[in-house]
């Protein structure tokens, strides 16, 4: 298992840090917070064996490099890369059909942020992300979203088309999110499942694609104006969202 060190930052996310107690070792805390808000944290801090330093607010700035830390933030071992696997016997543990997020090239953090927040809220076992070519679980990441990362079991692939050969083979069937005359509603989407989500540019890979089983979309009203997709997390969104209706209709 790989760890990922970071400074992660805001008020959510290192309230579920510090929850997890994935192995936190500082507390960084603001001396402009509402001295309740302090204690909270310097609590939270206490019961998971971590050092806290009360900092100054452009001190916390530089450290965090942005100016949205809202009073706190913390330095862990946040990440704890598992297996595909792991993943995929950690459903079939829930008794549970598997159901996988694939990231192929997702470069904005806060796309990643934004899909694992939805991934975590619609039920999925796992994400993958890959090695190169795409951004890994960074600090930003973590707060946009909103500490669903510190819990949404996270796989880093050197190769997304090997697991995707890798998920078929363990009989789940892969759906690419792209452009198809097949709306996302007339799809069956109860089994064991993973939906790979393209980059925000170039979308799925060609390979990657070629070796899903199908391809989903969704529907557009303005099919012909300048604006031609959704935005890569609303549509990894709205693809959850779907799939984890038609799983509670289905039980």
């Amino acid at each position: 298992m790989e760890q990922n060190n970071e400074i992660i930052y805001g008020k959510n996310p290192v309230t579920e840090l510090l929850k997890s107690k994935a192995g936190v070792d500082t507390v960084f805390i603001s001396e402009s917070l509402n001295p309740s808000v302090q204690n909270y944290y310097i609590a939270l801090a206490k019961d998971c064996g971590a050092v806290v330093k009360k900092v100054h607010p452009m001190k916390l700035k530089s450290l965090c490099q942005s100016e949205n830390h809202q009073g706190v933030a913390a330095f862990a071992s946040t990440v704890e890369y598992v297996t595909l696997g792991q993943i995929i016997t950690r459903a079939w543990d829930r008794k549970e059909q598997p159901f996988i997020v694939v990231c192929d090239g997702i470069e904005d953090p806060h796309n990643l942020g934004a899909i694992m927040r939805s991934a975590y809220l619609m039920g999925a076992h796992g994400i993958v992300i890959p090695k190169r070519g795409g951004v890994s679980v960074t600090g930003v990441v973590h707060k946009t979203s909103a500490g669903a990362s510190m819990h949404l079991p996270v796989c880093k692939v050197s190769n997304i088309a090997q697991a995707v050969r890798t998920l078929k083979e363990q009989n789940i069937f892969v759906y690419a999110a792209d452009f198809s005359p097949q709306p996302i509603y007339k799809q069956n989407l109860t089994g064991a499942i993973a939906i790979v989500v393209g980059s925000e540019g170039k979308g799925v890979q060609p390979l990657v694609k070629s070796l899903c089983d199908d391809v989903v979309t969704i529907p557009m009203c303005n099919e012909h104006s300048a604006v031609d997709s959704y935005n890569a997390s609303v549509a990894a969104g709205i693809i959850m969202y779907e799939i984890s209706r038609q799983r509670a209709l289905s039980k």
